[in-house]
This record gives C-alpha cells, sequence and structure tokens, in this order.
C-alpha cells in the first residue's frame, strides 16, 4: 500500500504534537530552610547562690566551736562580720568562746517576715485645681448664645495708592515680626536641669561588685583551693599602695587571725567579702566605708617572712580564684 507523501507528511505533524503535548516534569527538590547559625558567646562563671543544695545558702544555722576557733576565724569562714555573731550570741567584747559552745551563725531570717501591707492613711488624696474651671468652660461652650460672632474685618475696595499699598504691606509685615519676636523670647529661656539625687555608691546588687586591682605586682602564688591560706600572694615594696578592690564596709581591723599579719577585711554585700593580709600599716577603722581604688594600707611582711599582699576573695566564705574576677593580673 502505497502512502501519499503529503499524508506522511501529517502524519507526522501529528505525532510531534502528540510527543509535545506531555510536558518534561522537571524532579522535585524539597528545599528546608538552612537552621540559623548560632554565635557563641564566652560568658565568665561566677559563683552564685545557684551552687548551692537546692540554690539555698550552704551555711549552717548554728556551729560548734572547735579548739583553735575564734569569733573572728568563723566569721571569716562563713562570710560574716564577727559583731554579727557576737551580737545573734550576746557576747560581749573581748569576744571569748569556749570549745563546745554552740553558736548562732544567722541571725533572724528576714525572708520569714511578713511584707509590709500599704497604709492607706499614708494616702493623700487632691482635687485638681482646674476641675471649676473645666467645668466652667464645658458650660460656656454648651450655651449657643455664647458663641462668638465675627463682625470684622469687612472687605472694602479702595482706589489703588502708594499709602494704600504701604499701609497693606506694613499690616502683612506685623504678624511676622511679633512671631518672630516670640521665638527669640523662648530660646533665650534657660532650661534648668531636673536635680537628681546622688546614688550610695556602696549600694550594689547582691551578687554584683564592681572588682579592681588591690595593688600593683606580680604574683608569686597563685590560688590553690586545697591550701590551708587560700587566695594570691601579689609581692612588691614596703610601704606600697593597698587599694580596696570594690565598695564596701571594713568589718575587719587588726591581727587576731593567726597567719594572717596586720589583716583589713572589706564587705562588700551579703555574698561577698575581700582579704588584705600581712600590712605593715592599716588606714581604715572598723565600720568604715570604702570605695573602689581608695588607700586602706600599706604592703608589708607581718606575720611572713617576705613583703607582699596575701588577697582573697570569697563567697558566702568560701575562697574563690581572684584571677577570675581581676583583670590586669
Amino acid at each position: 500500500m502505497r502512502i501519499c507523501p503529503k499524508l506522511s507528511v501529517v502524519l507526522l505533524s501529528l505525532i510531534l504534537a502528540a510527543c509535545s503535548s506531555t510536558p518534561n516534569r522537571a524532579p522535585v527538590i524539597e528545599r528546608l530552610p538552612e537552621p540559623a547559625k548560632i554565635k557563641a558567646t564566652q560568658t565568665t562563671k561566677k559563683p552564685t547562690s545557684t551552687n548551692n543544695v537546692n540554690g539555698k545558702d550552704w551555711r549552717p544555722d548554728t556551729y560548734t566551736v572547735k579548739k583553735g576557733d575564734t569569733l573572728y576565724s568563723i566569721g571569716l569562714e562563713f562570710g560574716y562580720d564577727y559583731k554579727e555573731i557576737a551580737q545573734n550570741n550576746n557576747i560581749n567584747a573581748p569576744y571569748n568562746i569556749r570549745v563546745g559552745q554552740q553558736l548562732k551563725i544567722k541571725g533572724s531570717n528576714p525572708s520569714n517576715a511578713k511584707p509590709a501591707e500599704p497604709n492607706n492613711e499614708d494616702v493623700v488624696i487632691k482635687p485638681l485645681n482646674n476641675d471649676s474651671q473645666i467645668i466652667q468652660g464645658q458650660n460656656n461652650n454648651a450655651s449657643p448664645t455664647n458663641i462668638p460672632t465675627l463682625n470684622t474685618p469687612k472687605a472694602m475696595r479702595e482706589p489703588y495708592s502708594d499709602q494704600a499699598l504701604n499701609a497693606q504691606n506694613n499690616a502683612n509685615t506685623a504678624p511676622t515680626n511679633a512671631s518672630e519676636a516670640k521665638t527669640i523670647e523662648t530660646k533665650s529661656t534657660e532650661v534648668k536641669p531636673t536635680e537628681t539625687k546622688p546614688t550610695d555608691a556602696t549600694t550594689l546588687a547582691d551578687d554584683v561588685v564592681d572588682w579592681g586591682l588591690p595593688t600593683k605586682g606580680k604574683i608569686k602564688t597563685t590560688f590553690n583551693e586545697g591550701a590551708s591560706a587560700k587566695g594570691i600572694d601579689i609581692e612588691g615594696t614596703m610601704g606600697q599602695d593597698i587599694n580596696a578592690a570594690g565598695n564596701g564596709k571594713v568589718i575587719y581591723n587588726g591581727s587576731d587571725l593567726r597567719g594572717y599579719g596586720n589583716l583589713v577585711i572589706v564587705k562588700h554585700n551579703k555574698e561577698y567579702l575581700s582579704v588584705y593580709a600581712h600590712n605593715s600599716k592599716i588606714l581604715v577603722k572598723e565600720g568604715q566605708t570604702v570605695l573602689k581604688g581608695q588607700k586602706i594600707a600599706e604592703m608589708g611582711n607581718s606575720g611572713t617572712d617576705a613583703i607582699k599582699l596575701h588577697f582573697e576573695i570569697r563567697f558566702q566564705g568560701k575562697s574563690v580564684d581572684p584571677t577570675k574576677f581581676l583583670s590586669g593580673l
């Protein structure tokens, strides 16, 4: 059977059209969003109350006196002012204690106290001075008879003249000059800044202290948590300045703690103390408020065989590494 050439061309065209009518589907690729990149931040971990058991203060409520204990050493061990412990136990100067004596370390717990109820009698309510004016203004506006009526200016035609033109120009410039004068007067008014009361430099959060270097020098002995004398030793020269490492209050000044020589202890808040030992001269008194960087003593070799500062930072009475708090050592 012979096929006409024209018919074969038509059939071929139909076949190609049928093939092209079925589109080729591209493979489906699921593109999920890329996970967000988390920038690593370096933080310095410092001891906080969360390191304690169940988030509570580890220090006991009471303590039994052992051989070699003094009220000063017990206060340093638990991070309290020795005078607070003496007051809790009705102990007077010279603060003698005996072996086996049970001492109350903590005083009354302020957290158990009921919060003070607001006293409504102290609340003073004063009426606004302009209430009557507001009411009067509302009444005046409510009356349609009080609505002002504009009777001027009236439109008038005047013949053109130089005199009339000058009068019109003066009338147009007068409000501008008055506005400029008012603006100049306003700018010349002095604005006094709001007075603010200075804050107490020793008031800090319970777990925050702005630490600074107690003195300059090279660290001779690094921190060793297992050693009997904890802290660091900074060598220097006789009479070198010893400065408060932070704002606080002096809670001890003396030489009653064996191995520390002439000693100063500064309490910064409920959690932190700083210790300055082996001084040749002490320049502050107990109960005195000191500021960060203030000179409190002079370097010496009291209670030791070398000229140095023995420096400690204590968190709830436990010694911590000072180099983690101080930069520049």
